[in-house]
């Protein structure tokens, strides 16, 4: 009964979704294959002999390559796909400079910090980079901070900037299950871990306010420094300008944020013309940067994204999010261990958690590695909170960017008890349960009773302190000294270096020097990336699918995205998160805005 209304609304909304999404997997892989076979003959594999490489922030991506669903089919490429070949083309002759296209929306304050680490990388090494924007419409100063390290930023008129500092926005549900007669029946271990608070509270907490707003004043202050520091401002026009409401392309031009104004067409000419001669431009996702020679040491990249669960891929052709699913990521990273190319690995975490169990199956696999004497290096993206560090406690080094979301170490459980809901329409529930005063605790939709709620925070007691002690020994803190910065808190990674949750603030690029450090690579030395899990490409019956084109994936990623507003899908994510396992670490719901 518990998954009855569940069951009959995914049930209706499945048929009708389902259709519509057949119509354009259908479309989109016809496309694809006549495209590809069209590349084919053109022999469209080769790089130019020069170019300028090209990356759209108006696109989404996700942090890591698929490696599983439709997206795996189509090859599609990840944020960290483009920071392995930004890096490469640093020292490629061929490449000219990077052109990009500005974000209209937020791309998330660490990926921004990231991407700007790269661009001032490229100028280093003496390459060009030019943005086009065509203004920002939210999601506070990441879509600025993205670009601001660029040589030249070139605005269309009218293209206003949208400033208005940083946002969490957290919906919260109990006013809705006060109306249905839900209760809440969840326990959580300690004050700060406010996950669970969407359902129990109707607004912010004290600890809850107090946590969020250190966190958006954190990443606030770090990505106004980076503009300043990039365009070469005081820190005090920076700030009046971001915090002054729209600004037009002529207001940007007069404070410093930007260049000049111009069309798009009529930039790419110009960043053609300035490459040279016969000079293209390419995305950055189609450039095929030299490979070490074959015997070069290997280092190896294992990603986990998504919420982190029990088990393997879900196998669905058609999930459109990422899974952090225990078997394949511990698999990924044993597997890397025995590879004897792989002399250290880099562990990319970008999850908020999910399923203790899970976890601890993935910090083991940690563990069993270092046994294996191969070094492993934590490189945390947007957010490897509560479960996302629970995976990366025992590692040899954990790096996480400034705006980093992390920490919440911490835990909780419980249900949502809908039976008097369901008596208030006409709907008895009875049980009859044998086998002690825990039976049935978990699976019925009756309240706790109150020895019940005594067996459960015992129960998540004794997974808090697991936890706790985990990252004590992984940190070589005392119990005491983690609890006090645990209890449930985020952390911007800042902060977290400050209190000892992080070794060092870097993006995944500084990981890899880190690891090639940690292995003995010599500075110098060529060494070879290889990517785990392996993806599981190929329709069954055809053979393997050629990578998409970036327009095919920019298709697939704007029908999805009709599909997968954040909203929407937070309370899809809020509303079976405790289905799946009763007892979760797993950070709080935020939308950075």
């Amino acid at each position: 009964m518990k998954t009855f209304f569940t069951a009959l609304g995914g049930a209706i909304l499945g048929t009708v979704l389902g259709a519509v999404l057949l119509f354009f997997v259908a479309s989109m892989v016809v496309n694809s294959v006549m495209q590809s076979a069209s590349s084919s003959l053109a022999g469209g594999g080769d790089n130019p002999d020069s170019m300028v490489l090209t990356l759209d922030l108006r696109q989404e991506m996700s942090d890591q390559p698929a490696t599983s669903g439709l997206a795996a089919l189509f090859g599609q490429k990840g944020f960290v796909n483009v920071l392995t070949r930004l890096d490469a083309a640093k020292t490629d002759d061929r490449v000219k400079g990077l052109f990009l296209r500005g974000s209209e929306f937020s791309i998330g304050s660490s990926r921004a910090e990231e991407l700007r680490e790269a661009i001032l990388e490229l100028r280093e090494a003496g390459k060009f980079v030019v943005v086009h924007s065509q203004g920002t419409y939210g999601g506070g100063p990441s879509s600025m901070r993205a670009i601001a390290a660029a040589d030249e930023i070139v605005v269309q008129p009218g293209g206003d900037h949208l400033t208005g500092g940083v946002t969490f926005e957290t919906m919260f549900f109990k006013g809705l299950l006060d109306r249905l007669h839900i209760s809440a029946e969840i326990e959580q271990f300690y004050e700060y871990k406010n996950s669970p608070n969407v359902y129990k509270e109707t607004g912010f907490t004290e600890p809850h306010r107090e946590a969020m707003t250190a966190l958006a004043d954190s990443v606030w202050q770090t990505s106004l420094q980076d503009i300043a520091s990039d365009r070469q401002l005081d820190f005090s026009i920076v700030e009046d300008a971001m915090s002054g409401g729209p600004l037009s392309p002529e207001r940007m031009i007069e404070v410093g944020l930007a260049d000049s104004t111009g069309w798009p067409e009529d930039v790419m000419e110009r960043v053609k013309e300035r490459g040279g001669e016969e000079t293209e431009l390419l995305d950055v996702l189609a450039y095929n940067p030299p490979s070490a020679p074959l015997g070069t040491p290997a280092i190896a990249i294992v990603g986990g994204e998504g919420p982190i669960v029990t088990g393997g891929v879900s196998g669905d052709l058609f999930a459109n999010s990422a899974e952090f699913a225990s078997d394949p990521v511990a698999s990924a990273l044993l597997a890397a261990g025995r590879n004897e190319r792989v002399k250290a690995i880099v562990f990319r975490v970008d999850s908020p958690g999910g399923s203790p169990v899970a976890s601890d199956q993935v910090w083991h696999a940690v563990e069993m590695v270092q046994e294996m004497d191969k070094p492993v290096i934590v490189s945390m993206g947007s957010v490897a909170a509560s479960g996302g560090y629970y995976v990366s406690a025992g590692a040899d080094w954990i790096m996480a960017s400034r705006s980093t979301i992390t920490g919440s170490i911490g835990i909780f459980g419980g249900k949502l008890a809908l039976a008097d809901g369901l008596r208030q329409i006409g709907i008895n529930t009875e049980e009859i349960t044998v086998g002690g005063p825990f039976a049935g605790a978990m699976t019925t939709i009756d309240s706790f009773t109150e020895q019940q709620r005594e067996m459960l925070h015992a129960w998540l007691e004794r997974g808090y302190n697991r936890f706790v002690g985990l990252v004590a020994e992984g940190r070589g803190m005392t119990f005491d000294e983690v609890n006090e910065v645990a209890r449930g808190r985020v952390w911007s990674g800042e902060d977290a270096l400050d209190v000892g949750l992080v070794d060092q603030l870097g993006g995944l690029m500084d990981a890899i020097d880190k690891a090639r450090d940690l292995a003995g690579i010599e500075a110098d030395q060529q060494t070879r990336y290889i990517f785990y899990p392996k993806p599981q490409g190929g329709i069954p019956g055809f053979g393997p699918m050629a990578e998409a084109s970036a327009d095919d994936l920019g298709a697939i990623s704007r029908a999805a995205a009709i599909l997968e507003d954040e909203r929407i899908q937070a309370l899809i994510e809020r509303g079976s998160m405790l289905q799946g396992s009763p007892v979760q670490a797993r950070g709080p719901l935020l939308i950075e805005k």
